[in-house]
């Protein structure tokens, strides 16, 4: 199996709506991560496409073949859970490890030999005779990962595998599982609520919504060109600042004003937010971007200010408006000190409230390509206007 692909899935619990009219298309060999709060869809997205959810409406396929009729023991897949789901009752991780093989009539030597090879590249060959109560979070996890790697799958579908681990943890298995990808040569479908994760991880981010897919493209361009309001705020940390304002013309500029601050918007940005002007708006910038203390810029003052290592995180009173910014190590400014913020012009992004779409985007200040931005129901060569 090579490729993932869903139409029109929709999924009800009770008449509730948990996938609304899905279509993905995941290629051959990506690292696709769906994202979103609690409640989203995004796990249960999951299971139908392992099978452990029957679909309400709509298909998926495997390689061009339908299998929404089948149940999850006949789909080339292998899941991964958050619960680890190891086997208590089995008395040691090599057992644990080998269960799919056996279920499979694979011959016993084959078995120890492939237990063995996975049980290198994971490094845990010294786990294989402990039992899964005498293992830790992460040696668990490993296990978990080892006994879904065992079975050569085309596919492997992982369900927040990393949230019961520590932050320190977390950071070792994400390039583990990273580099696990790159060895195995297979499709991974990746479910998190954490935007890192799925950022640091992915070839795709498909970002999810109350059902529904709000933006699919790559981590850097969910980042620098997010779609609309909500896969603004959710991805990026600390997440982006917002200002609700106006846009006007005077005197044959383009502004942004909000509560007395009158930001400039590029001129090339004319066209993109034109059907804003004279009406209310919504100015997004993310705090890496966000200037302090500069020559003429706006006054404000220091709310508080928290070390992050390498960079400061700077919290800013802008009249009642809380603005982040970040900035490089050391910045040594008490509480309550005045300061100086600007928004740069060519840093900015521009949304309309109305229904939250993007019409601006940051760095390069041009309209939002929607196709190139929203590319949910297609593969990422089709996506590039790549047809082959």
């Amino acid at each position: 199996m090579a490729e993932v692909r869903l139409e029109n899935v929709r999924k009800e619990f009770g008449g509730v709506v948990a996938v609304d009219d899905l279509s993905l298309t995941i290629a051959d060999r990506e690292f696709l991560t769906l994202v979103g709060p609690s409640g989203c869809g995004k796990s249960t997205t999951l299971r139908m496409i392992c099978g452990l959810e029957r679909t309400s409406g709509g298909e998926v396929f495997f390689d061009d073949q339908p299998v929404a009729h089948l149940p999850a023991n006949k789909r080339d897949v292998a899941m991964v859970f958050q619960s680890y789901a190891l086997y208590p009752h089995i008395r040691r991780s090599r057992r644990t490890s080998g269960v799919a093989l056996r279920m499979m009539r694979v011959p016993k030597a084959e078995i120890a030999s492939r237990v063995d090879q996975v049980a290198a590249s994971l490094g845990i060959e010294n786990l294989l005779e402990r039992k899964p109560k005498a293992l830790s979070g992460g040696q668990r996890q490993r296990v978990a990962l080892g006994r879904a790697v065992i079975r050569d799958a085309g596919a492997y579908l992982l369900d927040e595998p990393l949230s019961n681990l520590d932050a320190q943890l977390r950071v070792t298995m994400r390039a583990e599982l990273k580099r696990l990808h790159a060895d195995l040569r297979r499709t991974f479908i990746y479910v998190t609520h954490d935007q890192v994760e799925a950022m640091t991880m992915s070839d795709r981010i498909a970002v999810m919504k109350d059902g529904l897919v709000q933006q699919c493209a790559s981590p850097e361009e969910i980042y620098a060109r997010p779609a609309n309001l909500f896969v603004a705020s959710f991805m990026g940390s600390p997440p982006m600042n917002f200002l609700h304002g106006e846009v006007q013309r005077e005197d044959g500029k383009l502004l942004f004003r909000h509560q007395g601050i009158a930001i400039e918007l590029p001129d090339h940005a004319s066209a993109a937010v034109d059907d804003l002007s004279g009406r209310e708006a919504v100015l997004g910038i993310r705090p890496e971007d966000v200037l302090l203390g500069v020559e003429n810029g706006t006054a404000a003052k220091i709310f508080v200010a928290e070390l992050l290592g390498a960079d400061v995180l700077v919290t800013v009173s802008l009249g009642e408006q809380l603005v982040k910014a970040r900035v490089p190590a050391p910045y040594q400014v008490g509480v309550n000190a005045q300061v100086t913020v600007e928004f740069p012009a060519e840093k900015v992004h521009l949304f309309d409230p109305s229904d939250g779409r993007a019409v601006l985007a940051a760095r390069s200040a041009t309209p939002l390509n929607r196709q190139d931005s929203v590319v949910a129901n297609q593969s990422p060569a089709a996506a590039k206007g790549d047809t082959g």
